[in-house]
């Protein structure tokens, strides 16, 4: 008891031990409350050819900007030679969720041209992008087509393990699983 209240397992405080704004999930389970209930959005990072290169788990409610640049830092591309790995790719394709000033500085500090369609609010606005490379959007149906693979693997569908670690380690398999039928075929 702390002041005649209660504290609850994750530290906020409770009145007459009850939480506030419902029930929260800890962190460690990326889980939470969306349009479809509860749910873990899976941020993928796919190459050209639609091969999963990283898989970042956030809670359902969480906006997809917000693990922009953790989804890129899991990247790591192998070196065809001696020397470090690449990490970055020339041009990034994403969708109007990514579509932030903030995510656009990002990339052109790190010289990658981004490919992301301007959302209804900012069309017209002072600063916003030139244009978008069709082209290059049209392709962003890979990682669409990878996701929808991913997807039809039963116990990433069903998220059985409660631990969002245990989670992503399912997610790995799958990965791994398919770059291993990549690497056959």
């Amino acid at each position: 008891m702390v002041c005649g209240r209660d504290v609850d397992s994750c530290g906020t405080l409770c009145k007459r031990g009850r939480k506030r704004g419902g029930a929260e999930e800890p962190k460690d389970h990326a889980l939470g409350r969306s349009r479809g209930g509860w749910g873990t959005k899976i941020h993928l990072v796919t190459d050209g050819n639609g091969l999963p290169l990283a898989a970042v788990v956030t809670a359902g409610q969480a906006h997809e900007s917000k693990s922009f640049e953790d989804s890129l830092d899991a990247v790591q591309i192998p070196a065809c030679g001696p020397g470090r790995p690449r990490r970055r790719p020339l041009a990034l394709a994403a969708d109007k969720g990514y579509s932030f000033r903030r995510i656009r500085h990002w990339l052109h500090r790190r010289k990658i041209e981004p490919v992301i369609p301007q959302r209804s609010n900012q069309v017209g606005r002072v600063g916003g992008h030139r244009g978008l490379d069709k082209a290059k959007y049209k392709r962003r149906n890979v990682v669409e087509r990878c996701v929808g693979w991913l997807k039809e693997c039963r116990r990433v569908a069903t998220r059985y393990e409660k631990l969002a670690v245990n989670y992503l380690g399912m997610i790995d398999l799958a990965i791994i699983q398919r770059l291993l039928r990549a690497a056959v075929s």
